[in-house]
């Protein structure tokens, strides 16, 4: 479906880099639509930015998902890195469950 009046705020010939820009966005409850995720086959017969995947905003959403997406690329967090109470693995702020036991972050 084509939500009319949307604007790009994300393209890449990374199918999988574009779905993780989308499932940010959605997270941060910013609504996306994906567009353009079939159409790499095209390339040569169709522009070449004609055929990239893209991340498809509001214009009222468009500041913060950049935001977002320049955060998420960049692997920022604002978060702090935490140690694991249950094995005392040392993790990134961006974790909320301990990759090596599953232990979840305390509050």
């Amino acid at each position: 479906m084509v939500l009319p009046g949307y604007v790009r705020a994300f393209a890449h010939s990374n199918a999988l880099l574009v779905s993780h820009v989308h499932n940010v966005l959605t997270a941060a409850g910013i609504p996306a639509e994906l567009r353009n995720l079939t159409l790499g086959g095209g390339a040569g017969e169709l522009p070449l930015g004609e055929c990239e995947p893209e991340v498809w905003v509001a214009p009222h959403n468009l500041a913060r998902a950049e935001a977002l997406i320049r955060q998420a690329l960049e692997g920022r967090s604002d978060r702090s890195a935490w140690t694991c109470p249950g094995c005392g693995e040392r993790l990134e702020g961006a974790f909320d469950t301990c990759w090596n036991c599953g232990t979840p972050r305390e509050p």
